[in-house]
């Protein structure tokens, strides 16, 4: 039989929006009963007792229209179905939540979590909530559909410093039988007093040797939490925001299975960049989102921007934004939360600076507010409209993607150099400006520099650099900027040590694939020289 052909044409793709786009495909395939009822089933939330917890649903957020069928419906024995793909992420109090998550390969019956503190004390048994995802038939059958299972438990009341055991099962596959006690894991909550501890960060990853390559040396880290600024799996190659032939789903099992050797154990904080907006799921491209990640949900708006909320670990402030809502380069979610996500940012700032418990204040998002790379440069949307927020409220640290290189600035106010800060220096980002790092070499395809490579044992320093930005309306306005400091065109990703105490401390290193450092700073808030 004829196959339905999914896609939008791009020279109609490019001038809708995501919310466009979506209507498009929904309506197609509603004329062609394409689309079959039953997607997901709703959230399931047990109760559980001890190791000093309390059961939540995963994300609230999440909406859920319709029942799911089991294994035994199908006539599946649930055993042939082993959970993969376990990812975590912190809910919005890292010290008294975690959010497990994890995927099946088919439907199954009553899907739960164990935990305890201990690998042989796994009593506290909870049921999990599915999400189903599911996807149609490709281009005419080029690219095949794809009916993906999700589920997700949300633990609270946890104890603060507490390392966790969990394991993931349902019917016909208990992870507390001696045959399957390899599959448990492991986490551990944020203590509730600062310590010294370290995180990860890096952006626009997909699924590579390079990308498995960098997981390694990350782990290496025994980071507290990473952060992941956007583009994450590449599910939609295309990145224009625009909804055609070369989506593929199943991507997604590709990525979060590899992504399972840290991601089990690491909290895995994501937010949004232009390769995730996912026409087909939801108005605002993140349907997709919600139903693989159970993120914090005090954000402005959970449902629409799944990927904005914030969280505080030990003495440091997480923002997470998402720049689709303010990029000029890529509009086809500009201006989708109407100025709330802009207005948020500015209060949680506020927050976060009066906080007596935080020192530092990381920001982190998918395009760069300043890159000379000759692929995106630099996003004028940020700088209009978000950066002149960060210094307001003297953010100490931003880390972006979407560029795929590693590039750092030196300190910048004004959009200009506040402060020159070589490889192995301090800044005081109440007196120099802030530092914006470009961590895009997570292992997709690389980008390029207009000019030579500088970094850690070969610098190369130049007092300016040829590049653009772009403006309102899609085009690039050129310039010639002084704040390009270090420049690594290869896979890395970087590594945030945080010293507390009397003289709190951002050591910031960048790591390439290998294990080599390429470039080190120190952020210290205040301090003499």
């Amino acid at each position: 039989m004829d196959l339905p052909d999914f896609g939008i044409p791009q020279k109609l793709a490019s001038r809708m929006s995501m919310a466009e786009q979506h209507d498009y495909l929904r309506a197609k395939f509603t004329r062609r009963g394409a689309l079959r009822a039953g997607a997901v089933t709703a959230a399931v939330a047990g109760a559980g007792a001890g190791a000093g917890l309390s059961v939540g649903a995963a994300s609230p957020a999440y909406a859920a229209p319709a029942a799911l069928t089991s294994t035994e419906r199908r006539g599946v024995d649930g055993a042939l179905a082993a959970p993969f793909a376990r990812h975590l992420q912190y809910g919005a109090d890292p010290k008294t939540q975690m959010r497990v998550s994890w995927q099946v390969p088919f439907a199954v019956k009553k899907p739960y979590l164990r935990v305890g503190t201990s690998p042989w004390a796994l009593s506290v048994k909870i049921d999990a909530e599915v999400r189903h995802l599911s996807t149609p038939v490709l281009n005419g059958g080029k690219i095949a559909a794809a009916e993906q299972f999700y589920l997700h438990v949300g633990l609270d009341r946890l104890r603060p410093g507490q390392t966790y055991y969990y394991g993931v099962g349902h019917d016909g596959f208990d992870p507390a039988d001696h045959r399957n006690l390899g599959t448990l894991g492991t986490f551990t909550t944020a203590p509730s007093r600062a310590e010294n501890f370290t995180f990860t960060a890096f952006g626009d990853q997909g699924v590579s040797y390079h990308a498995l390559g960098n997981d390694a040396v990350l782990l290496a880290q025994n980071p507290a939490f990473h952060l992941h600024a956007g583009d994450i799996c590449y599910a939609d190659s295309s990145g224009s925001g625009t909804a055609g032939d070369t989506y593929d789903a199943r991507a997604w099992d590709q990525f979060l299975a590899q992504t399972e050797t840290v991601a089990k154990s690491v909290p895995w904080m994501v937010t949004t960049g232009n390769h995730d907006m996912e026409a087909w799921y939801s108005p605002q491209g993140y349907g997709g989102q919600n139903a693989r990640w159970s993120l914090p949900d005090n954000g402005p708006d959970p449902v629409n921007q799944p990927g904005v909320y914030s969280f505080v670990h030990g003495n440091v402030g997480v923002v997470a934004l998402d720049a689709n809502d303010v990029s000029y380069e890529i509009p086809a979610n500009f201006g989708i939360s109407g100025g709330k996500q802009t207005a948020w940012l500015d209060r949680r700032l506020g927050e976060l600076r009066h906080h007596h418990d935080v020192d530092f204040i990381v920001v982190f998002f998918h395009h760069c507010a300043f890159s000379t790379t000759s692929a995106h440069a630099s996003e004028g949307g940020v700088r209009d409209v978000w950066v002149p927020l960060f210094e307001k409220h003297q953010v100490d640290l931003v880390i972006n993607g979407h560029n795929h290189v590693y590039e750092r600035t030196d300190a910048i106010k004004g959009n200009k150099v506040g402060r020159k800060v070589p490889i192995g220096e301090r800044t005081d980002p109440t007196q120099d400006g802030i530092v914006y790092v470009t961590a895009g070499a997570a292992g997709r395809s690389l980008y390029s520099f207009p000019v030579p490579d500088s970094y850690e044992g070969h610098v190369a320093d130049r007092d300016s650099v040829e590049s653009y930005r772009w403006v309102k309306g899609g085009s690039k306005a050129t310039e010639t900027v002084e704040w390009s400091r270090v420049r690594y065109t290869n896979y890395s990703f970087l590594a945030v040590e945080v010293e507390t105490g009397r003289s709190p401390k951002l050591k910031v290193s960048a790591l390439a694939e290998t294990g080599q450092r390429i470039d080190h700073f120190t952020i210290q808030r205040g301090r003499g020289r």
